[in-house]
């Protein structure tokens, strides 16, 4: 078979024990593992982290309530975006919609926590202690999305244990990479359309590369979404449209800069959903609508955006941009998909390359241009980025005569973005092969009954039944 098993290189009068062993100690080992990176987290917590309290004698009460309420909301937004959301997306998968569920709501929370140890000690570790406040917090769960993303591009051919170990390496690369692109470089990227959903895309799609090397995996019948499926899949898509405003804008400044990435977030995104319906249709033969386009092409607007949401933009540009990035997304996987795993091998389970890899590019494209087009009686602030003063002083230093010089920023931005999040994923992905990490069958793979009790086996299977059927379906394979 073209599809290698993980475990073929066990002697084969020994495969069904070991076979048998594995798939029965996988829930322990993830238990196990997990317990180990929870306390050690407790511990860190424990030792090093406080509260932030800001000085109430040199701050108004106000002041501080204020801001508070106005990042909370959007917050919470964020919360049902990543819980909800993105956790339904991605039940388009009609065996694996338990896994990915609780896979995606582990990672959220182990990623986060990561996150914030991370950037507590490189940059709010002051007199032996890590003062935590709400903004930590939100820009730990933005290095947490990046890992939600890019295992999208293993889904359900990974295990969990694996997936805690590219949680454990995305994070701290992705800091790095967030630091190099906006404060070294002072890349604009208020929305995070090249820090964010360029970088997890490729780190993502190396991962993939690595992990299962030049093996072209054939089409899984559990692979094949069901009419319920993708109904649970695009209310996971409504919730995600909904929200991304807030995910956009929460780190604007607020008045005009949030304000106008709200506006234009909301008409790429609505750009992007008519566009999806009509390419969708053209491209099929009978005219009828593909769900896995409307799943992902409605939301290509809220990542093409996000360069140029605060920017001084017209209306029409944020509504050509949603459009192009839908036709993009759509054409990504009519086209693009089919052909990368062809010819490259390349295995890309939830299209994460159409969605965010594709629209990213082009919004990093377009937040030159914007830059470029900008004329000189065009307010710095409506220009400028509210994410790091390095970008602010950056273009202070340059002036608006020399734009280009921050448009070359934005290109050199999104080839870092690529470049280092590739090597990274392909570092990653070799680590995923060790022996001690084990990786569910072809046979196993995509399915619930894996790491789950289901009720329909309680009935009907005694115990350790599905462990025997697992090297049963192993054995076929060997």
């Amino acid at each position: 078979m073209e599809a290698a098993a993980p475990l073929q290189h066990i002697p084969s009068e020994h495969n069904g024990n070991a076979i048998l062993r594995l798939v029965k100690q996988e829930p322990h080992m993830i238990s196990l593992k997990a317990g180990d990176t929870l306390g050690a987290l407790l511990l860190f917590f424990t030792l090093f982290v406080t509260y932030d309290e800001p000085s109430v004698q040199t701050e108004d009460a106000s002041v501080v309530a204020n801001q508070l309420y106005s990042i909370f909301p959007l917050f919470q937004d964020i919360q049902v975006m990543l819980v909800v959301g993105l956790g339904l997306l991605l039940t388009f998968l009609p065996r694996y919609g338990l896994s990915v569920l609780t896979h995606n709501f582990l990672l959220l929370n182990f990623s986060t926590q990561w996150a914030l140890m991370l950037q507590g000690l490189l940059h709010r570790f002051h007199h032996s202690q890590v003062h935590l406040d709400l903004h930590n917090l939100l820009t730990a769960e933005f290095a947490a999305v990046t890992v939600l993303i890019s295992v999208g591009a293993v889904l359900g051919r990974t295990s969990p244990c694996q997936l805690l170990v590219v949680a454990a390496c995305e994070v701290p690369v992705y800091l790095a990479s967030e630091w190099a692109i906006i404060t070294q470089l002072g890349v604009l990227d208020v929305g995070g359309t090249i820090t964010i959903h360029v970088f997890s895309c490729y780190f993502g799609l190396g991962v993939s590369k690595a992990l299962f090397g030049a093996v072209r995996w054939p089409t899984h019948p559990k692979e094949t979404p069901t009419p319920r499926s993708d109904l649970m899949s695009l209310v996971g898509t409504l919730i995600l449209w909904v929200f991304w405003p807030s995910f956009v804008a929460v780190l604007c400044q607020p008045g005009d800069a949030q304000h106008r990435a709200i506006l234009n977030t909301l008409l790429a995104m609505s750009a992007s959903a008519l566009t999806t319906v009509v390419a969708s249709s053209l491209l099929e033969r009978d005219g009828k609508l593909s769900p896995g386009h409307l799943q992902n092409g409605s939301l290509a607007g809220g990542v093409v955006i996000g360069a140029v949401a605060n920017m001084a933009v017209s209306p029409v540009t944020a509504l050509t941009l949603g459009s192009l990035s839908a036709m993009v997304c759509v054409l990504g996987f009519r086209f693009l998909t089919p052909f990368l795993a062809r010819k490259l091998l390349l295995q890309d389970q939830c299209g994460i390359h159409n969605l965010h890899g594709l629209p990213g590019i082009l919004g990093a494209a377009a937040s030159a241009v914007a830059i470029l087009a900008a004329s000189e009686d065009t307010p710095r602030s409506q220009v400028s980025p509210t994410r790091g003063n390095a970008s602010r002083a950056v273009w202070g230093h340059w002036g608006d005569s020399a734009a280009g010089g921050q448009a070359l920023c934005q290109v050199a931005g999104l080839a870092v973005a690529i470049g280092g999040s590739l090597i990274a994923g392909l570092l990653t992905g070799a680590a995923l092969r060790l022996p001690c990490l084990a990786q569910p069958s072809e046979r196993l793979c995509l399915d619930d009954s894996l790491y789950f009790k289901m009720m329909d086996q309680a009935g009907s299977q005694g115990p350790g039944s599905t462990a025997e059927e697992g090297v049963l379906a192993l054995k076929e394979q060997v």
